[in-house]
């Protein structure tokens, strides 16, 4: 585990960076442009041109030297952040420049997190992997806790310029923790430059759809990323509307997602995972969706803290069971161009689910809670009306889907037969 350790350590540190400038440019957006519209498409043009780049990463991941690979995603993704620095401190930031920055960061990135992905296996003992995916749970989530409260307390002191400039230093922590270490190559068979790459883009979704446990999964995996990624859309964006733009509040729920996700990191990493992980994912599906039914129902910090809590306690277990099932389902020269189809197949879900947001929230249910409207008549004693009653509205309809899609998966056998079939060689 020391190289996994190793990796992990300056990604903790790059992420609380990256956080940081991400919960500022939250607060900028808001502040420049009070849509939810606005903030989502930010997410949406991240996603976007991921879909095609993906099935390109995938091979590419496969074929070239991952190291190398890392170390560009990061080289990338710091000069993006950059570049909104400068923007922003020559005055000459504009809402839209977020949008192209955003798409070439996700592409690398995605480079990035797919090189990454296919070498864990190789970094890290087979027992290991629920524990090593725990702890990289423990980075989004510590900077969940870390971040907002510095990002709060410095935006009105040195700007969004400012907390880049921070951001630029974590990158350059990152990248030479990653820089000094030993990332092997796999010894098996991988994709050659000699392939044809129409053969490599289609390479993953055979692999996934000639096994018909592997193809439900990920249509599991597809339907939990439509509907927590519709609701998620709307997290911010609600909580402004509910408080004014309060950023404190913002922050302090962020905060409270980050020690939810913490506890259930460090639970994971201990214990190691459940024996099975079909049952610790669908578990942890379950859980999350009924506390962010809570949550929706919130309107203060009161129900808002403990169900965030409640809910990110959940995503280490079922986020490092279902990583673990695709690592020993697929060995490890393949897990490149396999799980760049899967991801291909998730990001399409996840940018149509981000797309609808904005819109939905906007156009249709924000307008229909305001007082007086028939909706807000019906539906107001649970959600109440004016701004982010509407948000609301769509945040519960996804969380319960997301409860039911982790029961109904109980009753998919083959789901469960993941666990009793060996990968192919």
């Amino acid at each position: 585990m020391r190289t996994f350790i190793q990796i992990w350590a300056g990604q903790l540190v790059s992420t609380i960076g990256s956080y940081m400038t991400f919960f500022a440019l939250s607060l900028w957006a808001w502040e420049t442009t009070g849509s939810a519209t606005a903030l989502a498409l930010v997410g949406f043009f991240v996603q976007l041109p991921q879909i095609p780049a993906t099935l390109l990463a995938g091979a590419i991941v496969d074929r070239f030297n991952r190291k190398h690979l890392m170390l560009l995603g990061d080289a990338v993704t710091a000069c993006a952040t950059l570049t909104i620095g400068l923007l922003h401190l020559t005055g000459r930031l504009e809402i839209w420049h977020l949008y192209p920055v955003a798409a070439v960061a996700g592409i690398f990135g995605q480079i990035q997190i797919l090189a990454y992905q296919a070498s864990m296996s190789l970094i890290v003992p087979k027992k290991h992997y629920t524990r090593a995916s725990s702890l990289g749970s423990a980075v989004h989530y510590s900077s969940n806790i870390v971040s907002p409260a510095l990002a709060g307390i410095l935006y009105p002191i040195i700007g969004l310029s400012g907390i880049v400039g921070i951001d630029a230093v974590t990158f350059a922590i990152a990248f030479i923790t990653l820089l000094t270490a030993p990332i092997p190559q796999p010894s098996g068979k991988t994709a050659s430059p000699s392939d044809k790459l129409i053969d490599n883009l289609a390479f993953g979704f055979r692999q996934v759809w000639r096994r018909p446990e592997l193809r439900t999964l990920l249509l599991f995996a597809a339907m939990f990323s439509f509907a927590h990624d519709l609701g998620g859309s709307l997290h911010s964006p609600m909580i402004l509307a509910r408080t004014d733009g309060n950023a404190r509040i913002l922050a302090s729920v962020s905060a409270a997602a980050g020690i939810g996700g913490v506890m259930g990191s460090a639970i994971a990493s201990i214990w190691g995972g459940p024996k099975s992980r079909v049952r610790g994912m669908l578990v942890g599906i379950i859980g999350a969706g009924l506390s962010k039914i809570v949550f929706g129902f919130g309107r203060s910090l009161s129900v808002w803290m403990p169900a965030q809590i409640c809910s990110s306690l959940n995503f280490p277990l079922l986020g490092s069971c279902r990583s673990a099932l695709w690592m020993e389902a697929i060995p490890p020269e393949r897990q490149g161009r396999v799980f760049a189809a899967n991801s291909v197949v998730i990001k399409s879900i996840s940018a149509l689910a981000v797309l609808l947001a904005g819109p939905l929230a906007d156009r249709i249910l924000e307008p229909a809670m305001m007082p007086e409207k028939p909706l807000a008549n019906l539906l107001g004693f649970a959600f109440g009306n004016g701004p982010g009653a509407g948000m609301a509205v769509i945040y519960v309809a996804c969380s319960a889907c997301l409860f039911l899609i982790g029961l109904t998966g109980f009753f998919v056998p083959q789901l469960r037969a993941i666990e009793t079939k060996k990968s192919p060689s």
